[in-house]
């Protein structure tokens, strides 16, 4: 038999249970247009209809700040391209492949799209899948380019993988392309980490290129196009030790600093151009392969997006994954690949 004492001490201890969630506890909220999820430290959705791929904009929460993203989505997927001209098919491409340069848009360089639509934006819809894992929750999603440049088959696979770790004020991702077109220099454009909304750097008050340095919202104030300033070149510039950028919040109301939002490419090499410039927002674009690929193959890249206190902070979470370019996940686990 039990004591009085006692009895009340279970019964506080079993309500102390009842209301406690483990780490790796979360909430999935799924409706026909999105997936939805909450943890100890992030709420994010991953939408199905509309303008899709990847996390949804400003729907990244960091519950220990407040804080969310400031832009149109985090690891946003576009065209695979190459470069090159379109100029001599223009008469003969899909209006949405055609590739303007010479422009605050695209800068200079001229670029072709190898398949299409811009996924982001014309795919109108996807169906991710999510993985619930003991101490992690996954998300899945793919699309199969339907256009594509005279000469140029259709049918390549875009393939996503999410991660939100428990326990992280980050996830993890992966882009991967199985091509079914041939290419000297092959390459995927994503937003990474995502763009920036801000008026006059309301929301932001500086961004840190890994292979730049620390630049002021001032910087940002009027337009510039890709390739004036911050702009990064594979063979041209020197490969960073570790690819990372970010920007550091601030509440556009009060002024007061937030975290850094950072998106980290984990094999810095897979990096054939960056963009970082001004055109109504700032415009973080990210191109990755640029190498020459068989019909058949594949390529990727692996990300770390999210939200951190500062620089080194962000260093010491690359470390800790650097080196991958791929991300598998089950129910029974994820893995980063190489």
């Amino acid at each position: 038999m039990i004591s009085n004492g006692r009895t009340v001490l279970l019964a506080i201890g079993l309500v102390l249970c009842a209301g406690q969630s483990r780490a790796g506890d979360y909430e999935v909220d799924e409706s026909d247009d999105e997936i939805r999820l909450s943890n100890r430290q992030l709420e994010a959705a991953i939408r199905k209809k509309g303008y899709v791929t990847g996390v949804a904009a400003q729907s990244l929460l960091d519950k220990q700040t407040g804080f969310r993203d400031a832009g149109f989505g985090l690891d946003i997927a576009d065209w695979i391209m190459e470069p090159g001209s379109d100029a001599a098919d223009r008469d003969r491409l899909d209006p949405e492949l055609i590739y303007r340069v010479g422009n605050e848009y695209h800068g200079k360089t001229a670029k072709r799209t190898i398949e299409g639509p811009q996924i982001c934006t014309q795919a109108k819809q996807l169906s991710p899948r999510p993985i619930r894992g003991r101490d992690f929750f996954g998300v899945t999603q793919e699309f199969q380019y339907r256009t594509a440049a005279p000469g140029k088959k259709t049918g390549s696979y875009w393939r996503q993988t999410l991660v939100f770790p428990a326990g992280a004020r980050y996830f993890l991702s992966s882009d991967r392309v199985d091509a079914v077109n041939a290419s000297d220099a092959m390459f995927l454009r994503i937003d990474l980490p995502g763009h920036i909304k801000h008026n006059r750097g309301d929301t932001f008050s500086e961004i840190y290129l890994s292979y730049h340095g620390i630049i002021p919202a001032s910087e940002f104030f009027e337009n510039f196009g890709p390739d004036e300033k911050f702009n990064y070149t594979r063979g041209r510039d020197k490969t960073p030790e570790r690819f990372i950028r970010a920007y550091h919040l601030r509440d556009p109301n009060t002024g007061q600093a937030g975290p850094w939002l950072a998106g980290m490419t984990l094999q810095p090499d897979v990096v054939s151009e960056a963009w970082c410039h001004q055109r109504g927002y700032v415009c973080l674009i990210e191109e990755f392969g640029g190498r020459p690929i068989k019909a058949g193959e594949s390529f990727s890249a692996a990300f770390v997006v999210g939200f951190f206190d500062s620089i080194d902070q962000m260093h010491a979470v690359y470390d800790k994954y650097a080196g991958h370019t791929g991300l598998i996940a089950d129910a029974d686990g994820w893995k980063l690949t190489r």
